[in-house]
């Protein structure tokens, strides 16, 4: 597709399948070397043979710091990440009154904890190379509207966004960027087996523009993002949902 991701390391997490695919393969496209990291550790593999090129496959639990720690060893093999892409996340359909502590702690381990972990070992990389990077994180417009049956999804999702304001304060002085994408409901893997891929119908009518949202929607956005055409926005928080919230 292009070349302005060439000479660059991409980690995208949680990019098995779905959105984290999606994103994988844009940035390959563009030139990057893109690490598929996963706990499904067959799904990434199959994922990067799937993409070719410059890929590769590191299995990791992104809410284990034991198992970040042995992804960033080996990526400093390769010269270390100049794009960290957050993908990694538990999307759950539980009503409030069955959540319960063991539910809320798992997806707030993941999806927030998890965030944290990787970004702390990505930028503290990124630093001691005195390079520039990118760090891109995959919130959710659930902030947004507050979608019901996902309460701690949507506090996790909203401490994200808390997070990337706060990063792109503290590391821009670095030349690190951090950017926040809230996809809408994405015709995903894991959405098209969930109660989720029921929503579609309602969600369109919300939406200002007709149509199911695909994972190459975030894709591009993330692509964007992660290019210098973007070097001169941090700290937001970018909402594609064709609209279905407007803000």
């Amino acid at each position: 597709m292009s070349e302005r991701l060439s000479g660059r390391t991409a980690l995208v997490t949680g990019s098995a399948q779905g959105i984290g695919k999606a994103i994988a393969k844009r940035l390959a496209a563009d030139g990057a070397t893109v690490v598929i990291s996963d706990i499904n550790a067959e799904g990434a593999k199959s994922a990067a043979a799937s993409i070719g090129g410059k890929a590769r496959a590191i299995a990791a639990d992104v809410s284990d710091p034991a198992s970040v720690k042995a992804l960033f060893s080996e990526l400093e093999t390769l010269g270390g990440v100049d794009i960290l892409v957050n993908n990694a996340s538990i999307v759950p359909f539980v009503a409030w009154d069955d959540v319960d502590l063991d539910h809320w702690r798992k997806i707030i381990d993941v999806n927030l904890t998890g965030t944290f972990l990787v970004t702390r070992a990505a930028t503290d990389q990124m630093r001691a190379a005195k390079k520039p990077g990118r760090v891109i994180n995959i919130s959710s417009n659930t902030f947004f509207a507050g979608t019901p049956n996902m309460a701690a999804y949507v506090a996790a999702k909203g401490g994200v966004i808390g997070f990337t304001r706060a990063l792109a304060t503290e590391l821009g002085k670095y030349n690190i960027t951090a950017n926040a994408v809230t996809p809408g409901l994405i015709e995903s893997d894991g959405i098209k087996d969930s109660p989720h891929n029921q929503a579609f119908g309602f969600v369109e009518m919300l939406q200002a523009m007709p149509g199911k949202g695909q994972p190459e929607h975030i894709a591009d956005v993330v692509a964007f993002l992660a290019s210098d055409d973007a070097r001169w926005i941090t700290g937001q928080t970018l909402n594609v949902d064709a609209g279905m919230v407007r803000h």
